[in-house]
């Protein structure tokens, strides 16, 4: 039996674990010992208390271990990442760091090891999907659309964040690249608001987020792009508090302590966007490609919409996010993809049968992506 360790016990980290536990010998480590207190407790699962920002302390605790899941916050994910891999440990990591994550490749050769990232609902579904219909037929666009919501629209900010608002926030304030014509073209986040129309929560505003990131580099597709989804009004509000200087990062002196007016903010928005384990949410994704198949111009449209699984207690963002890497896993332990070096979802999704196993496996998990076939 393989002994996984997984690295984080947040709120996906947490349902890692758990899913992961029903088949193979598993440990959570992670700082905050309440929680680890409740997976040991509730479901036996083997529990190690530790800062994960030390990177020696990283490379102690992978040594003992077959395979390593990374689900720390993405400020942390790089560092650990590049760690992991200088162990050579394989690791499997949904921590959706801020830096290339090509920069760890060579490393990751040297070492033998492989390294998939990103492979969490998105970025990562829409990765792995485009891929099996990319080596399939001729692409022209490609784009997808992404929030996790809470039902309940509570003033005033009509969020609340499952997972670290600190992730949350770098999406807001990170320049969004996408792809138009060939060109690789930059625009602020929160730019480009539209509205989208979904049957299950009615209006919601997309707005552009730099979600692409690998896509932009191993894709050669003319036109790519990725915003995030909020209710109508969110993205207004937001901007206000990015241009009154609230998420910058220069110190500022208040009564002579130096801080930081995102460490406040991250701070305060920490409480006021905590999911509680009764809110009930959801996720929901559209992903669309359209291109030439069999001489014929045909688009795909994938929508994924999921709500907290009551029964468990499981979000549906730590689901979605949690599952699709836990069905990476799953893939890599039984042998259907080996590849050593940076190894981003599209690399994942070339053939049939990895394409029916990531799907099946969250499918048995009810995380279900309906698929249109629409022939122009």
């Amino acid at each position: 039996m393989a002994k996984i360790v997984v690295l984080g016990a947040g709120m996906v980290g947490k349902a890692i674990a758990r899913d992961l536990s029903t088949k193979y010998d598993v440990t959570s480590v992670d700082i905050n010992e309440y929680e680890l207190v409740k997976l040991k407790a509730d479901f036996g699962i083997k529990t190690i208390k530790a800062d994960l920002s030390k990177t020696e302390i990283v490379a102690e605790i992978v040594a003992n271990f077959d395979l390593v899941v990374g689900a720390v916050p993405g400020f942390m994910g790089y560092k650990t990442v590049e760690t992991v891999i200088s162990a050579g440990k394989n690791i499997i990591d949904i921590s959706f760091f801020p830096e290339d994550l090509f920069g760890l490749d060579a490393l990751a050769k040297e070492k033998g090891v492989t390294a998939i990232v990103d492979f969490g609902v998105a970025p990562g579904m829409p990765n792995f999907i485009l891929s099996y219909h990319y080596e399939r037929m001729k692409i022209n666009n490609f784009e997808y659309y992404v929030g996790g919501l809470p039902f309940a629209r509570t003033f005033p900010f009509q969020y609340k964040a499952p997972f670290s608002p600190v992730d949350v926030i770098e999406e807001y304030t990170r320049p969004a690249r996408y792809k138009e014509n060939e060109h690789i073209l930059v625009k602020p986040a929160m730019s480009d608001i539209e509205y989208m129309n979904f049957d299950e929560v009615g209006t919601l505003e997309a707005f552009n987020t730099d979600g692409l990131r690998s896509l932009l580099r191993t894709m050669n597709i003319p036109n790519m792009k990725e915003k995030t989804l909020r209710y109508p009004g969110h993205i207004d509000l937001i901007k206000a508090f990015s241009a009154a200087g609230f998420f910058s990062e220069d110190k500022i002196s208040i009564k002579g302590q130096e801080i930081k007016p995102m460490d406040f903010t991250s701070k305060i928005l920490f409480d006021k966007w905590k999911l509680n384990d009764s809110d009930d949410e959801f996720t929901v994704m559209r992903i669309i490609i359209e291109g030439i198949e069999d001489n014929q111009n045909v688009k795909y449209v994938y929508d994924l919409f999921d709500k907290r699984d009551k029964l468990s207690g499981i979000s549906s963002m730590a689901r979605t996010t949690g599952f699709a890497a836990t069905s990476a896993v799953n893939l890599f332990l039984e042998g259907k993809f080996n590849q050593i070096g940076i190894c981003p979802p599209e690399y994942l999704g070339k053939t049939e049968d990895n394409y029916n196993f990531i799907l099946n496996y969250q499918k048995e998990r009810n995380i279900i992506y309906k698929k249109e076939k629409i022939t122009c």
